[in-house]
């Protein structure tokens, strides 16, 4: 058995990725967090070793990565130039590592594609978001260095677009989003997590250098999300429209660039890799909501929990990094 790291076992994606790949008996599971808190947690996924690591905190990092063999790799937006150090941190390692696995965005697909990144899908004169050129910039530095890798893109969570508005929902029955009517083929995060654990489960030899798209099995309007919410709620939900510029003054220009895709259609397709790792349709919005993952928790449940709730109204986390990337 090799060691598997597992950084952001907390997550919603990381947690599937600890439980998975210990029950698969591959592994020696090293499950890496910032919080120690959590170790019990993890250790209730199935974590054989529970590590402290912090991307901010390069201390932290020699004891996680020390005789990993394959690492799971995942981090919040903003971090993406810590992200970058810990890589090539990776990077001195790779007479160890045989396997990267990176979590990633559909769309972060500059190797698998040929497009210009200053021409957007749908709207003249828009540039690719900012994040999603982070993602591939994210993938791209493991490869770089050399490290067989694999990065595994997931649409929007479902609920991800949902967690600013957990107030309104709650307690006044209603979500705000810039979205219009379009449709988004929005993915289960367990969907994703199940996706990274079989390619870390069957290894380099299949899944090295390769790119998959997981997405949810149908395109769903935010009026469609609302209605399933409000049906598994037992309430009603309602979906109110919100105009991006507003969107853009609460959160930021460089996430209001990313909502736009979501109701240009780039976010639409849906996706046969899911199918093609597993065997089976990718999980509906519903069946999410109201069925336990293999972490023991409902979506419904998830909505309302800490996970995924990395943005706050009024802040604006990418503001100095956009500025330094013009």
């Amino acid at each position: 058995m090799g060691t598997l790291l597992v950084t952001g076992a907390t997550g919603r994606v990381g947690r599937v990725v600890v439980a998975m790949a210990a029950k698969s008996g591959k592994f020696t599971v090293r499950a890496a967090d910032p919080d120690e808190s959590q170790f019990d947690k993890l250790k209730a996924l199935g974590a054989h070793e529970c590590v402290r690591f912090d991307l901010k905190d390069p201390s932290s990092w020699p004891a996680c990565s020390q005789g990993a063999t394959a690492v799971y790799s995942a981090s919040v937006d903003p971090l993406i130039k810590e992200h970058m150090e810990w890589a090539k941190h990776l990077g001195t390692l790779k007479h160890q590592i045989k396997h990267v696995l990176r979590i990633s965005c559909f769309g972060a697909d500059t190797n698998t594609n040929s497009y210009d990144p200053k021409k957007h899908a749908s709207t003249d004169g828009q540039d690719i978001p900012l994040m999603l050129q982070h993602y591939w910039e994210a993938e791209k530095v493991f490869i770089d260095l050399g490290l067989p890798t694999t990065g595994v893109r997931g649409n929007f969570y479902m609920n991800h677009v949902l967690k600013n508005d957990l107030d309104n929902i709650k307690n006044h029955g209603f979500f705000e989003q810039p979205a219009g009517k379009c449709k988004n083929s929005f993915v289960s995060p367990n969907d994703q997590g199940e996706a990274a654990a079989i390619c870390l489960i069957e290894g380099p030899e299949k899944h090295a250098n390769k790119f998959y798209d997981i997405t949810g099995p149908v395109p769903i309007s935010h009026y469609e999300m609302a209605e399933i919410l409000g049906e598994v709620m037992g309430k009603k939900i309602e979906y109110r429209e919100m105009d991006l510029v507003k969107w853009e003054s609460d959160f930021g220009a460089t996430r209001a660039a990313f909502r736009e895709y979501l109701r240009n259609g780039f976010y639409t397709r849906c996706s046969p890799d899911f199918y093609n790792l597993t065997g089976r349709k990718p999980t509906s919005y519903k069946d999410y909501l109201t069925e336990r993952g293999i972490h023991g928790e409902t979506g419904l449940e998830e909505l309302f929990s800490e996970a995924g709730k990395l943005y706050t109204k009024g802040v604006d986390p990418f503001k100095k990094r956009a500025a330094e990337n013009k």
